[in-house]
């Protein structure tokens, strides 16, 4: 460790630290050089694109200390990154977090990031539902592809809207996204919208069992969804039509759980999206869609 001086040394000191100590990547990095360049990035409170020169840039002994406390945390404990810096990155775009919500990393991103298109058409959405939306990033994420749209940002968890309410504030779109408690629809009689996106819970009770030390640290509510995996996405399935206009669309991101939703209900035409960076288990469905099938 005497011999990390430089942000270069660090990296290269953290990312065989990480590899030796075999931490599970998967909470916004997928390799051990990027999960040390996301330390980096919080201690020195740098952009997300840097110059190479930038390597060779000294540490102070502050900055050097906190990294190696903090590397060895990540080891020790078990706990990713985002939730040692209360940082993670959406979109390319800082999120504050805490153990009470999941840590951004939802292939939703790319989708919004293309404004919904083909699926939109010429459809200006003016209503927007994040349902589930935990960090918030999701909404807020609506919010600035689509500047004259109103976004709801709902979540059953009093605790993960306060972390939500922290970054809609944080990224200045308090006039447009509003932070709704409710169990899925229940807060939102009445309403109405162009788009309803949802990363729910979704993981299985067998596949909890077996998920890596790492997403132990957070929250069972917004992992586990029946044995399955399958409960909440049931309801929404169920529920969705009430709430889409009709010209709506529903996504929803079912990760590894898509397999047993597509078995279950054979009749039901899911249009499964495709991502260009990587990512699966999402299904897109319109307004006639669950309009037309019985669930």
């Amino acid at each position: 460790m005497e011999n990390i001086i430089t942000i270069e040394d660090f990296l290269n000191w953290a990312s065989d630290y990480f590899s030796k100590n075999n931490v599970y990547f998967g909470h916004g990095t997928d390799n051990p050089w990027d999960e040390a360049v996301m330390l980096i990035l919080h201690v020195l409170q740098l952009p997300a694109e840097n110059d190479a020169s930038l390597l060779r840039q000294k540490l102070t002994a502050e900055q050097r200390q906190l990294l190696i406390e903090l590397s060895i945390r990540r080891v020790n404990d078990r706990m990713p990154v985002p939730y040692l810096t209360n940082e993670a990155w959406f979109a390319g775009e800082r999120y504050y977090v805490n153990s009470d919500v999941l840590i951004p990393r939802s292939p939703l991103a790319e989708t919004i990031g293309n404004d919904f298109q083909p699926w939109l058409g010429d459809l200006k959405p003016q209503r927007i539902l994040d349902l589930c939306t935990g960090s918030g990033c999701l909404a807020i994420y609506c919010a600035k592809q689509f500047p004259a749209a109103e976004v709801d940002a709902v979540d059953i968890s009093e605790k993960a809207l306060a972390v939500a309410t922290q970054n809609i504030i944080k990224h200045r779109c308090a006039e447009r996204v509003h932070a709704i408690q409710s169990d899925l629809f229940a807060a939102l009689q009445g309403k109405r919208y162009d788009i309803i996106i949802s990363n729910p819970p979704y993981v299985g009770v067998e596949e909890m069992s077996e998920l890596p030390q790492e997403y132990l640290h957070e929250p069972k509510l917004a992992l586990e969804s029946g044995i399955d995996g399958l409960d909440l996405t049931i309801k929404i399935l169920q529920q969705a039509k009430n709430y889409l206009t009709d010209d709506g669309i529903l996504i929803v991101e079912v990760g590894n759980s898509w397999h047993p939703l597509q078995e279950k209900y054979p009749q039901i035409p899911f249009v499964w999206l495709e991502f260009e960076f990587g990512g699966e288990g999402v299904f897109l469905l319109t307004a006639k869609d669950l309009r037309e099938i019985k669930i």
